[in-house]
């Protein structure tokens, strides 16, 4: 197969197993840390509606998605591109930091969460990705 198509479907793979982490994650923490009462995650209205009534361990399993999500994208990009592995894993990084930023501008969090989410959850964690698959290799 021509290299170029199969890094295209392997960062299209790493976009689909982040989202799938990342989903996951945002749906066992409210199943962990249940929502104040009135607020339905399923229900974005709702959702942003509730944002007031949200305390610091709410955004635990938020940030944890976003980070593990790019993570887990970026790892499995790492592992199995045939060439520019380190480009691939951050693009990955910045798919989710886009998600990120559309986030912000959707949802009234909290100034510190939208800082700390922009900052660590999606290109860093897609470099710890990138450098643990390449630790992975040796």
């Amino acid at each position: 197969m021509n290299p170029t198509i199969k890094n295209i479907l392997i960062v299209i793979s790493g976009i689909f197993v982040g989202s799938i982490v990342n989903m996951a994650i945002i749906l066992m923490g409210t199943s962990i840390i249940k929502l104040p009462e009135g607020i339905d995650p399923a229900n974005v209205d709702s959702l942003k509606q509730g944002m007031h009534l949200l305390e610091t361990k709410h955004f635990i399993a938020p940030f944890l998605a976003h980070a593990l999500g790019s993570f887990t994208g970026a790892f499995v990009v790492s592992k199995f591109a045939v060439s520019k592995k380190m480009f691939l894993a951050m693009l990955i990084g910045f798919f989710f930091l886009l998600g990120g930023i559309s986030n912000v501008f959707s949802f009234p969090a909290p100034t510190w969460f939208c800082i700390l989410d922009l900052a660590l959850a999606y290109l860093p964690m897609a470099y710890l990705g990138f450098k643990l698959a390449m630790q992975f290799k040796k």
